[in-house]
């Protein structure tokens, strides 16, 4: 698994992100421009003394990384207003998650490139959607549970 952030813009959860994947082993891909230098000291704070353990990649655009590891395996993109529920997604555990901007979510273009690879964290409460940290969290470990033996862990 790895996971892609399409232009982050607040610093603390990226920092929580890079710690999500530093405890899971997990690449993480920034998609430039970034709303914050990587030297923001929330998103170091965030991330603790775990972001020198990050397997870090960082794109100057959608299409670099397109071109690279984006090419290579199956992407699946996260939204608020996708189907099927991440529940009802057989992961296979090779996959990019790739997660939108906090304040706007995925662009339409990149929707329309991956129509086969959508899910949606299910919310019933009133609320528009989750932080971009804990939805990252969600589907990250609902991926390893289909794939891997956490019992073991």
């Amino acid at each position: 698994m790895q996971v892609v952030l399409y232009q982050p813009e607040i610093p603390p959860n990226t920092g929580n992100i890079g710690r999500i994947c530093a405890a899971t082993e997990t690449r993480l891909h920034l998609i430039k421009p970034l709303g914050f230098s990587l030297e923001d000291r929330h998103l170091r704070r965030a991330g603790l003394d775990y972001w020198p353990h990050l397997d870090l990649h960082v794109w100057e655009s959608w299409r670099d990384f397109a071109q690279g590891p984006g090419s290579e395996q199956s992407l699946v993109l996260a939204g608020t207003h996708f189907t099927p529920s991440l529940y009802s997604h057989a992961f296979q555990g090779e996959e990019i998650l790739v997660f939108g901007p906090e304040s706007r979510g995925l662009p339409d273009w990149l929707i329309r490139q991956h129509p086969h690879g959508l899910i949606r964290i299910p919310i019933w409460g009133r609320v528009r959607s989750l932080n971009l940290a804990n939805a990252v969290s969600v589907c990250l470990y609902e991926a390893y549970r289909q794939n891997l033996d956490l019992g073991r862990l």
